[in-house]
């Protein structure tokens, strides 16, 4: 019997757990997700790319199992799971990353969205050191309403002049991508872009962990 309960035992302290589900599980060689909840996630090879409104890479649409899983991180987020995003989302854009400078897009609130600044922090982390964190470089010149509700329109006005950017020196002079959890309209995104391009720095795109679909409503 007690052979027994410490074999018990030893399986619950040694069991992969998985970072999705929080099952004991086998664990895929590539991540902290067992196989079910990553044939579940559905993460196209490759990722997802465009250029509207602005250059972009992200690991797959915004919906279903990926969007739940992301809500669900935002108040309290696993860095060991964001890590894994991040080395996926690496992986689909490890060229136009390289020396470059990745910067979190900022909240205003002091307690805001920690996905950003964890998702940039990891892709350094996945670069081995080739990219740098420029968290410093981009900060909320005054408060904004939520995005959430709010037409393509009212997000523009809503973010206009909402970014400010240290003024460019020379060891920042390099390739800079943006780099959040969710593009839906890329307001935020090209408000971000436009203040950074005007402090001097060369904004390449964005990086996120999921892409709204366009024909989801906004």
């Amino acid at each position: 019997m007690w052979s027994t309960l410490w074999r018990q035992s030893l399986d619950l302290i040694s069991a992969a757990r998985c970072r999705a589900c929080g099952d004991a599980c086998e664990i895929s060689s590539s991540a902290p997700l067992c196989v079910q909840c990553l044939k579940q996630l559905a993460l196209p090879e490759g990722g997802l790319q465009g250029d509207q409104p602005l250059l972009w890479c992200a690991l797959a649409p915004y919906s279903g199992v990926l969007r739940a899983l992301l809500l669900r991180q935002r108040p309290t987020p696993d860095p060991a799971l964001i890590g894994a995003l991040a080395a996926r989302l690496h992986s689909c854009c490890a060229s136009a990353v390289q020396g470059a400078l990745l910067v979190p897009v900022p909240s205003w609130k002091r307690a805001g969205n920690p996905l950003p600044l964890l998702l940039a922090q990891a892709l350094v982390a996945a670069s081995s050191g080739q990219a740098r964190l420029g968290c410093q470089l981009l900060r909320r010149s005054r408060p904004t309403l939520g995005q959430h509700h709010l037409g393509r329109q009212l997000r523009v006005s809503n973010l206009h002049n909402a970014f400010l950017a240290q003024p460019c020196r020379e060891s920042q002079d390099r390739a800079l991508w943006l780099v959040d959890d969710i593009l839906t309209t890329g307001s935020t995104a090209c408000a971000a872009a436009e203040a950074l391009q005007s402090a001097g720095h060369a904004v390449q795109g964005m990086l996120a962990l999921a892409r709204t679909p366009a024909a989801s409503p906004l």
